[in-house]
C-alpha cells in the first residue's frame, strides 16, 4: 500500500512540476520587458545615418547596431501633441480629429473617438506587465493613473538663464494673434544634473536595478533638444562653430507653395532663415541643436549602460522614437510645423532578440506602427483598434515593402505622403506639392503643375485618407491664426475661446 501511495504522490508531484512549467511558459513571466524611449525633436541628424557629418551620438549609434533603424520614418503629425496621442492611441489624427495640442487627459475623457481606446502602456500593463514612466511620452507627461509608477514630468523645458533672447521670441508676429516662443539657445546651466532629462535618468535606472515578479514597461521621454537650446557648455564645445554645415538655401523657396501651405507655414514668431542668415545666427542655432542632441545621446548611454548592468538587457525590448522631425533652416525657417520632409521625418529604432544587428531599413515607416510592433515583439495579441502596420516582418525579412508609404496630417484635410521617393502634399482647397526626392532632396521645385507627373499624383491621392475627422474641440494649436480659423470652420465656433498662447515652440 505504502508502494502504491508513494507511486500516486510521485505523479501528482510530476503532475504539478508541469502544470507550473505550463504556467510558468504561458504567463506574462516569460514576456520580454520593453524599455520605450522618446526624444523630442529629434530630426534624423544622428551619426549612423550620416545625414549631417558633424553631428556626435555615439550611443544612439551603438544601439543601431544591436537592432534596426528605419531611416525613412515619419511622425503622424509634426507637432508633438497629436504626434504623441497618435502613437499612444494607435489612430491617425484624421480618425480622431486630434490635429492640434490637447491635454493629455482629454484625448479619451472628452473625444467620442477616443473614449474607449486603450493607451499602449495601458494595453501593456492589462497583459500583465507592470508599467513605469517618467518625462514627456504624450504631450505633457501622461493620463493621471496610466502607470503603476510615474515619475511625471517638471513643467515646462527649463532650466532658463535669468537674461534671454537671443532671438527676441516674437519677430514680426501680430502679438495678439501670435503666442510668444521659447526659441532661444545657449550655454546652460553649468551642470547635467540640473538639467531634467538627467534626473529622469537616474530615475529610470534606480528602477533598472530592482527585481520584478513580471515582466517591466518602461517608458523614458527625453526634453531635449526641444527648445529653448540649452545644455551645459561642455556639450557646445564638441561641436566647433568652424566645423558646422548649414543646408542649402533658396530665398524664392515659397514662390511656388500654394495660398494654404503658406498660412501653415506663416511663424513669425519663430526665427527666419533670412534673419539667421543676416544675423550670423545660423551656424549657432545648429551648433545648439547639435549640442543638445550629443546631450540626450550622453544620456542614453547612461541608460544602456545601467540596463546592461542590471541583467535584464537580453530580454528587453527597445524602442526609441522622436515624435516628428526639426526644421534648421529648410524652407525659411526652424521650426517643426509642415508637411515638408524636414518636419515630418524622424529617427525610429528597434533592438530586440527576435531581430538582426546593424540592419537599416530605407523603406517609408510610420510612427503609428510602434503600437503594433512592439506587441508582436512581445509576443501579446494584436490590439484591433491598431491603425499602424507591425514591422516584424519587415525588419525581420520577411516580406518586402514596395507599397510602404507614409502617412502625415497637419489641421483637417492637410496630409503628406511619402512613398517611391516622392513626398505628395494635399491641402484642404485641393492644391498640391509633389517632390521627386532622387533629384531634389531638398524639395526647391514643386512638380504639382507638371503633366509629365499627373499619373503618379493620382497613384500618391489614392493614399489620403478616406475620412478625415473634424476638429476636436478640445485640441488647439495654439498659436497660428489659420488653425484658429479652421477650427472655427470645422467645429461652428467663433474661434474666439481658442487661447493663443506660446507653449510649444
Amino acid at each position: 500500500m505504502n508502494k502504491i501511495i508513494r507511486v500516486l504522490l510521485f505523479f501528482l508531484f510530476l503532475c504539478l512540476l508541469s502544470d507550473s512549467i505550463a504556467q510558468t511558459s504561458d504567463g506574462p513571466s516569460d514576456k520580454p520587458n520593453v524599455l520605450f524611449i522618446s526624444v523630442d525633436d529629434l530630426n534624423n541628424w544622428i551619426g549612423v545615418l550620416n545625414n549631417y557629418s558633424h553631428t556626435k551620438t555615439p550611443n544612439i549609434d551603438k544601439l543601431a547596431a544591436k537592432g534596426v533603424l528605419f531611416s525613412n520614418a515619419h511622425s503622424q503629425a509634426p507637432l508633438c501633441g497629436p504626434s504623441g496621442a497618435s502613437v499612444m492611441t494607435g489612430l491617425r489624427p484624421s480618425t480622431t480629429g486630434v490635429y492640434g495640442m490637447i491635454s493629455d487627459e482629454k484625448i479619451r475623457s472628452e473625444n467620442p473617438t477616443t473614449s474607449e481606446i486603450t493607451f499602449l502602456p495601458e494595453y501593456f500593463r492589462e497583459q500583465g506587465y507592470h508599467t513605469m514612466g517618467i518625462g514627456k511620452l504624450f504631450h505633457d507627461h501622461a493620463p493621471e493613473g496610466l502607470f503603476d509608477e510615474s515619475g511625471g514630468r517638471k513643467k515646462g523645458f527649463g532650466p532658463l538663464p535669468d537674461e534671454r533672447y537671443v532671438w527676441d521670441a516674437y519677430g514680426t508676429s501680430d502679438r495678439k494673434n501670435y503666442g510668444r516662443t521659447s526659441t532661444d539657445w545657449g550655454a546652460f546651466p553649468e551642470y547635467d544634473s540640473l538639467m531634467p532629462d538627467h534626473q529622469s535618468v537616474d530615475w529610470v535606472i534606480e528602477r533598472l536595478n530592482k527585481e520584478y515578479d513580471k515582466p517591466f514597461f518602461m517608458g523614458l521621454g527625453f526634453l531635449r533638444p526641444h527648445v529653448p537650446l540649452y545644455v551645459p557648455q561642455k556639450w557646445f564645445d564638441m561641436h566647433p562653430l568652424s566645423e558646422i554645415q548649414v543646408a542649402p538655401y533658396l530665398s524664392n523657396d515659397l514662390d511656388d507653395i500654394p495660398d494654404v501651405g503658406l498660412k501653415i507655414n506663416d511663424l513669425p514668431m519663430m526665427p527666419s532663415t533670412e534673419w539667421a542668415i543676416e544675423s550670423g545666427e545660423w551656424k549657432k542655432i545648429i551648433q545648439a541643436y547639435l549640442a543638445c542632441v550629443s546631450f540626450v545621446d550622453y544620456e542614453i548611454g547612461r541608460v544602456m549602460d545601467a540596463l546592461e548592468e542590471s541583467g535584464h538587457a537580453d530580454n528587453t525590448v527597445i524602442v526609441l522614437w522622436s515624435d516628428h522631425g526639426y526644421r534648421l533652416g529648410e524652407k525659411g525657417t526652424f521650426a517643426k510645423h509642415g508637411l515638408w520632409e524636414s518636419a515630418t521625418k524622424a529617427p525610429l529604432l528597434f533592438v530586440a532578440p527576435t531581430l538582426p544587428k546593424g540592419k537599416v531599413i530605407d523603406s517609408p515607416a510610420e510612427m503609428l506602427s510602434i503600437y503594433p510592433t512592439l506587441l508582436e515583439l512581445c509576443g501579446l495579441p494584436a490590439y484591433d483598434k491598431n491603425e499602424g502596420k507591425s514591422l516584424v516582418s519587415t525588419m525581420q525579412g520577411k516580406s518586402h515593402e514596395k507599397k510602404a508609404f507614409a502617412l502625415t496630417t497637419y489641421g483637417m484635410n492637410n496630409h503628406g505622403i511619402k512613398a517611391d521617393g516622392f513626398r505628395y502634399i494635399q491641402y484642404e482647397d485641393g492644391t498640391e506639392e509633389l517632390y521627386d526626392h532622387t533629384i531634389d532632396p531638398y524639395e526647391f521645385s514643386n512638380l504639382a503643375g507638371n503633366p509629365t507627373y499627373a499619373k503618379k499624383i493620382r497613384k500618391m491621392k489614392k493614399l489620403l485618407p478616406k475620412y478625415n475627422s473634424t476638429w476636436d474641440p478640445n485640441s488647439s494649436y495654439t498659436f497660428q491664426p489659420y488653425f484658429v480659423e479652421q477650427k472655427a470652420r470645422t467645429s461652428g465656433t467663433d474661434g474666439k475661446s481658442v487661447k493663443v498662447i506660446g507653449t510649444d515652440r
